[in-house]
């Protein structure tokens, strides 16, 4: 792995696609805001590292919170994005997070199955134990990891991959994620993070077909993700 003057955190690279440790704050692509996204930024890098004239194909497979961090997957051909874009349909991707939530649960591991349903006006998901109208199916696995003095780490596994699943399912069992006002937590990160961090993926290479499991170092100089590790 290795940082340049964008910045970047590069976790693996080739000719088909890229990966990235995105930071807490980040955009992956261009929103209302006219800030510069994580896509731009990458472009410029492949740009200049391979000195690439004319435009950077680019492709956006999945995104991830703006206040999140970790793993981004960028396809660096149509052909690795038409694959990767089907794998993702086709739940081939086996993704990890991990979570640092207000206090200590009483069990070690479980499964929360809800129906979410997402509020454009107020960008936020509410979840409800039985089906409704415009709900969407959504299960994760989580497992505590780790217990610091007031928190929990956990590690998720998602089943379902909806809007702000793993914040909303958290709240709702009254585990907030750390850092996240929208859905509970009490007080926000100094930088406007949440303590939610796409951690590892594991899926087969569009193009090389070989398996590929990445891990995404924790934010640096972040005393609470420290004291995870």
């Amino acid at each position: 792995m290795h940082s340049n003057k964008n910045n970047l955190q590069v976790l693996h690279e080739d000719n088909h696609i890229i990966i990235i440790n995105k930071r807490a704050g980040d955009i992956v692509q261009g929103d209302k805001t006219g800030d510069k996204p994580l896509s731009d930024v990458v472009k410029e890098y492949i740009k200049e590292k391979y000195d690439k004239p004319g435009n950077v194909f680019l492709g956006t497979v999945h995104r991830l919170d703006r206040p999140t961090s970790g793993i981004v997957i960028f396809a660096r051909t149509s052909k690795a994005l038409e694959r990767l874009n089907k794998m993702l349909r086709e739940k081939q991707f086996k993704k990890t997070y991990w979570a640092v939530v207000k206090g200590h649960l009483t069990k070690e591991q479980q499964t929360l199955t809800n129906f979410l349903k997402k509020n454009p006006k107020n960008n936020k998901s509410k979840a409800f134990d039985s089906e409704i109208d415009g709900s969407k199916k959504a299960i994760l696995h989580y497992q505590v990891v780790k217990k610091l003095d007031r928190y929990s780490l956990l590690e998720i596994d998602l089943e379902t991959g909806r809007h702000h699943q793993i914040r909303c399912q958290l709240a709702n069992i009254g585990f907030p994620i750390k850092g996240d006002l929208k859905y509970g937590f009490p007080r926000s990160n100094k930088n406007a993070s949440i303590h939610l961090h796409a951690r590892k993926i594991s899926f087969l290479h569009p193009v090389q077909k070989e398996e590929i499991t990445i891990t995404a170092p924790t934010p640096l100089n972040d005393p609470i993700w420290q004291a995870c590790n």
